[in-house]
């Protein structure tokens, strides 16, 4: 639990990156607090799509991965995050990516910074 926990932290602080440095990336809210919720369940969406959905797409996507050598990883990235814009749209969350590239370019910040957060915050899960 504490593990779900910290990787939903680290991706919501992701997330945040990506609308911070990308202009067609929006979360739009009043307050801050109002930002932050959005951005958990933004987070939560995003971790649900890249549990059920993307496994799915990489095994269809298999012999693509083996001829570009992974690079194709970025291409699926992208399309979850268009998936979670999509998502968060029928959910009335405010969160939206306009085009595929700002998603490209938005997966691959998103992953660079959870990677980084998941490195140095806590995995609760860990035997003591």
């Amino acid at each position: 639990m504490m593990n779900f926990l910290v990787k939903t932290i680290a991706n919501a602080g992701a997330l945040a990156v990506a609308v911070w440095l990308l202009d067609k990336i929006t979360l739009t809210g009043g307050s801050t607090g109002e930002k932050a919720v959005t951005l958990i369940v933004v987070a939560l969406v995003f971790g649900l799509v890249n549990m059920l959905v993307k496994p799915i797409v990489q095994v269809l996507t298999f012999p693509l991965f083996i001829l570009t050598l992974g690079l194709f990883t970025l291409v699926v990235n992208a399309l979850m995050l268009l998936l979670t814009s999509w998502v968060a749209d029928k959910l009335d969350v405010s969160f939206h990516v306009e085009g595929f590239w700002t998603a490209v370019l938005g997966g691959l910040i998103i992953s660079v910074v959870s990677w980084a957060l998941n490195a140095f915050l806590p995995d609760g899960d860990r035997a003591r």
